[in-house]
């Protein structure tokens, strides 16, 4: 399977990052190609998505800057996604993996990484203020 990380650095410090980005609520701000709400149930959260009703489970709080959540469509097909903040200097390194589905054309990757580059783009707008 092929993949791409995708990156952006942020002046701001990593736990400053990481508070935000970990929290689902923020979703909506950061990721509206994603999901236009989200609300907690249970262990999980559920969000209202282009893609229909969507469950999302994040990996639990940790020191490490992994803030790796698995999305399961309508259809209950799951997608994990691989994502971490990284110390870098004074600020920190905000970096998505990004996979290639099989069934993704070219067209349809590029257009994939470069949404979830414009989501990083976001946070970094928003915790740098």
């Amino acid at each position: 399977m092929e993949s791409k990380h995708v990156s952006t650095h942020i002046d701001r410090p990593l736990e400053a990052v990481y508070e935000y980005a970990s929290d689902p609520a923020n979703l909506p701000a950061w990721a509206p190609g994603l999901l236009s709400s989200i609300e907690r149930d249970g262990d999980h959260w559920v969000a209202e998505s282009p893609m229909g009703r969507i469950e999302l489970v994040f990996t639990p709080r940790n020191e490490y800057g992994v803030l790796d959540h698995d999305v399961t469509t309508a259809s209950g097909e799951t997608f994990h996604n691989p994502m971490r903040v990284i110390p870098d200097g004074d600020g920190c390194e905000l970096v998505f993996t990004v996979r290639r589905r099989p069934e993704m054309s070219d067209e349809d990757f590029e257009r994939d990484w470069k949404a979830v580059l414009e989501d990083l783009v976001a946070i970094k707008r928003i915790v740098e203020g």
